[in-house]
């Protein structure tokens, strides 16, 4: 798993660089997949449900599952959200950024530094013992106390041999509740969050998650071991390493 989360790394690493006004969510992912496969990895995304591609690329009100198109295009403001998972030898890891394209506006950068910061402060309460709702209560709150709503109908999941395992993970839920933490547990954290409403809506193609109103959404996720004492996340770029969270790496 530690190496399927290597190559994740990688891939945010290679498409961050096409992350510009006039690329394509195609161009992305088909830079996401060549860095996958060339590293001895599957893309479980691929063919998962007839789903059409390794990544999901989801841009702006797209809050997840995007699906890669020639005909949608990065323009300077937006804010892309890529969710990679790879899969070697048998293991997964998943993990999603927001990347901005070009100079956003102060609604994008603060919706991205909240998800963040969410996510955090959910995952730093993780070590053996204690309830997966302290971590989603934790999640939620901060994303409520500073004005946004987590959504309500996905969530993250337990990873390991598939990239989708028990339990599920909701991004809201009460302290003391929920499935025990264990050492070794393997566990993918992904807050959703919206600017409007919670609301979201889905597209004719099945896939293709909105927010109802149009707003802005967010998505920040990584994959996580449970260890003697705490956790360690392992789908970090080597940038991230330096400056997230170091006392926990």
């Amino acid at each position: 798993m530690k190496k399927a989360g290597e190559v994740v790394a990688k891939v945010f690493d290679e498409c961050e660089k096409l992350m510009v006004p006039g690329v394509s969510t195609y161009d992305i992912n088909a830079k996401a997949e060549e860095v996958i496969f060339s590293n001895g990895c599957t893309a479980p995304c691929k063919g998962y449900y007839d789903y059409p591609a390794g990544t999901c690329v989801s841009i702006n009100d797209t809050l997840i599952h995007g699906i890669p198109s020639k005909k949608i295009i990065l323009h300077e403001g937006d804010i892309v959200s890529l969710d990679v998972v790879a899969c070697y030898q048998g293991y997964c890891a998943d993990a999603t950024r927001t990347f901005k394209i070009g100079i956003t506006n102060e609604r994008a950068n603060r919706i991205i530094d909240v998800c963040k910061q969410a996510f955090f402060n959910g995952v730093n309460l993780i070590k053996p013992g204690i309830h997966l709702g302290d971590v989603q209560e934790a999640i939620q709150k901060t994303v409520e106390s500073n004005g946004y709503n987590v959504a309500r109908d996905f969530t993250g999941h337990g990873i390991g041999k598939g990239m989708h395992e028990d339990p599920s993970i909701p991004n809201f839920g009460k302290a003391g509740s929920g499935p025990i933490l264990q050492k070794g547990m393997t566990i993918a954290i992904e807050p959703m969050i919206l600017e409007g409403k919670k609301d979201t809506r889905i597209l004719g193609d099945g896939w293709t998650v909105k927010s109802r109103d149009g707003k802005l959404t967010c998505h920040y996720e990584n994959t996580i071991v449970v260890t003697d004492d705490g956790y360690e996340i392992i789908t970090l770029r080597n940038k991230e390493k330096e400056t997230i969270c170091p006392n926990k790496i």
